[in-house]
Parts: C-alpha cells; sequence; structure tokens
C-alpha cells in the first residue's frame, strides 16, 4: 500500500510540472513584451497578439483534447501535446534568433505552442481525478495542481526578465528544455489507468453532454462564469500592474518581474491550503469559494479608491487570496461531480473558459486603463459581487450530485 501511494505521489507531481511548464511557456513573456516590440520593431498591438493567440487556440482545441482523452486515455494526448508546444517554441526561438522578419514565424510557433497547451493543461485536471477514487485525496491533488499553476505565474515574471536580460530571445528556447522534463516525468513516473468504459461514439457522445449540461447546467454553467472571471481579474490585474509600474514608477526588468510575483505568492500558497482543507466536503468547497470572492470583492473595490503603491500591493495580495481559495474549490467541484467516462470532456470545457479570462482580461483592462481609475476597479468588483450571489444560488452542495446521464 505504501508502495503504491508514493507511486502515485510521485504521478501527481510529475503531472504537475505539466501546467508549471505551461504557464511558464506563456506568462514569462508578459515582462518581455516591450522588449520583444522593440527588437522585432512591431506595434504594441502586434506584440499582444504573442499572447492572444496562444490563449485563443487554446480555447478552441481544449473540448477536442478532452474528447479525445476521454477515448484514448489521459497519458497519449498529454505527451504529444507536450511535443508541439516545445516545438513552437523552438520554431520561436530560432526564428527570432536566425530570421530578419521574424514575427509571423514567431506568432505560428506561439500557435503551435496554444494547440500544444490545449492537450496538456487542462487534461491533468481529469487525470488527476482518474488516479485517485478517494475525494480527499482529489482535493488535496487538485490543490497542488493548482499550486502548481500560481507557482509557475509566481516565478514567470522573475524568469522570463532574467533570460531576457541575457539574450532577448532567451526565453523562447528555455520552453522546450522545460517540456522535454516533463514528458520526462509523466512518461516514466505516471501511470495511466485503463478506461473504464468503452468509448462512446461521437453521436453517443454529443448526446450524454447534453444531457449532463441540462441537468446539471444550473451548477456547471455557475462554475465554468466563475472559474472564467477569476482568470480575467487575475490576468487583467497583472497587465494593469505592469503598466502601472512602468508609466508611474518607472519600475521595470527584474525589479517589475519581482513585484508581479508578490500577489501571485498569495494566490499560490493559499491554492495549497484550500486544497487540503476542502477535502471531499462540497459544503466546505462552497464557503471556502463565497469567501474567495467576497475578498476579491473587496479588495478589488480598495483599489478604486487609491492609486498609492504600497495600497495597491497590499490589496492585490488579499485578491490573490481570495483568487487562490476560489479556483481549487472549482475545480474539486468540476472534477469530482462528473463520473470518469466525461469527465477530460466537461473539464476540458471549463478550462477553456478559464482560457477564455486569461485572453481578454488585458485587452479589456487596456481599454478601462484610458478611462477614470475608479470605475475600473468598481465596476469589476460589481462583477465579482455578481459572482458571489452566483455561486449562492447555483451551488448546490447539500444535493448528492446525481449522475442519471449514465
Amino acid at each position: 500500500m505504501i508502495v503504491g501511494k508514493t507511486k502515485k505521489t510521485w504521478g501527481l507531481l510529475s503531472l504537475a510540472s505539466v501546467p508549471l511548464v505551461m504557464t511558464l511557456g506563456n506568462s514569462m513573456l508578459i515582462p518581455v513584451l516591450p522588449t520583444i516590440g522593440k527588437q522585432l520593431q512591431i506595434s504594441s498591438f502586434m506584440v499582444s497578439l504573442l499572447i492572444t493567440v496562444y490563449s485563443v487556440v487554446a480555447i478552441v482545441f481544449i473540448p477536442i483534447a478532452g474528447y479525445i482523452s476521454d477515448h484514448v486515455g489521459r497519458k497519449p494526448v498529454i505527451v504529444p501535446s507536450l511535443i508541439i508546444a516545445g516545438i513552437g517554441g523552438l520554431m520561436a526561438g530560432l526564428a527570432a534568433w536566425k530570421m530578419d522578419n521574424a514575427y509571423w514565424v514567431i506568432l505560428i510557433g506561439r500557435l503551435l505552442q496554444g494547440i500544444g497547451a490545449a492537450g496538456a493543461s487542462p487534461i491533468v485536471m481529469p487525470f488527476v481525478g482518474d488516479l485517485f477514487k478517494n475525494n480527499q485525496d482529489v482535493s488535496e491533488g487538485l490543490g497542488i495542481i493548482e499550486t502548481a499553476n500560481t507557482f509557475g505565474k509566481v516565478l514567470s515574471p522573475i524568469f522570463g526578465a532574467v533570460l531576457a536580460s541575457i539574450i532577448w530571445y532567451l526565453p523562447f528556447f528555455s520552453f522546450p528544455i522545460f517540456c522535454f522534463v516533463s514528458i520526462f516525468l509523466v512518461l516514466f513516473l505516471v501511470e495511466s489507468p485503463p478506461l473504464a468504459k468503452k468509448p462512446t461514439n461521437l453521436t453517443r457522445f454529443l448526446k450524454s453532454m447534453k444531457k449532463i449540461f441540462k441537468r446539471e447546467g444550473r451548477w456547471l454553467y455557475v462554475v465554468f462564469f466563475v472559474g472564467g472571471m477569476c482568470m480575467y481579474i487575475l490576468f487583467g490585474v497583472l497587465f494593469y500592474l505592469s503598466s502601472f509600474l512602468e508609466e508611474a514608477h518607472h519600475i521595470d526588468g527584474i525589479r517589475k518581474g519581482v513585484i508581479l510575483a508578490f500577489p501571485l505568492m498569495a494566490l499560490c500558497l493559499t491554492s495549497y491550503g484550500t486544497g487540503r482543507i476542502i477535502g471531499q466536503d462540497q459544503i466546505k468547497m462552497k464557503w471556502m469559494t463565497v469567501a474567495g470572492l467576497c475578498l476579491l470583492a473587496v479588495s478589488t473595490f480598495v483599489v478604486s479608491f487609491n492609486k498609492e503603491l504600497y495600497v495597491m500591493l497590499t490589496a492585490l495580495f488579499a485578491a490573490g487570496v481570495g483568487i487562490g481559495a476560489a479556483l481549487p474549490s472549482l475545480d474539486a467541484f468540476v472534477t469530482e461531480g462528473i463520473p470518469m467516462e466525461q469527465r477530460g470532456s466537461v473539464t476540458s470545457f471549463y478550462n477553456s473558459m478559464r482560457f477564455v479570462g486569461v485572453a481578454i482580461g488585458p485587452p479589456l483592462f487596456a481599454l478601462f486603463m484610458k478611462g477614470n481609475h475608479f470605475w475600473t476597479f468598481a465596476g469589476n468588483a460589481l462583477l465579482v459581487v455578481l459572482s458571489f450571489l452566483l455561486v449562492f444560488w447555483g451551488v448546490r452542495p447539500h444535493k448528492k450530485v446525481s449522475q442519471t446521464w449514465q
């Protein structure tokens, strides 16, 4: 039993490397974007597409990857996806190094990275649900996965700034190396459990999805919306803070990376703690989500009244704690409330919504920044309050999830 548990622990840690690597591949470019724009002599809009194309293509391919993983297994989807992502990073790095007009080739490389990300990181969540039968273990495992995801965000701005200070295109080349390490870990340390049932054809699959969303849609739609909203606030605020530090305080480079990591560290630590606290108790999941959203709403509203750097950083630290409490709880609701046969597909839709938040956060906050600071944050605080009310209305943990679609 101890040997089996140790294998699963190593498997879980190996799986955690996947969201860590995928997060590094995207987020470590954020502090480097101005440098990339100068080196390639392109507009700020064209630079922003290097982040947007990664998220947008992932939104499209995540449900496809989830469907395939339900039919052929998780590992046969994750490993090729990591290979595709690594090839995309290598292509971008070689183009930046060797080509004079490298932008469009780099953009294609980023597109490949997005396709790889779609089949890698989102599949990890249902994989954790497959590995562990005990809901307590699933919740703790999801907390570790969310922590790894967030830890990648903490490292990203610092790591990207350090690499770019050596050679501006070095972040592109580092990504294939990370992918290779993750491929090795997943191949040799993760045991893939057998599929529970013979895969259904596409017609039956679509009918089963329709039944799931018809009968469980009330809470699923709420969880999807709140998950996307949390990522929208997170990436939008990071974009805002990055611009604010550079324009108002003339802080850039590694110093800016360290400051950006400050609220993300709060998110990281809270995600880990939340995964251990909620266990298999759906009532705890709901109240941790409610408490997290409440803290996020208050901290976002506080920022609307004050532009002092230390006040903003303190409030954003609290916002990180709030998001860190909500996300693992939402992950657990989706993963534990869906049977193994449809788990990959449903969690993939959920992860698509999270990527929607990542994609729209920076451009929307860029538009808001042209207006009034108060309404930028007060308006988004109202959005969090709406999410808070939706959780109260839509998530009913006292009712056992009815798996009547089987």
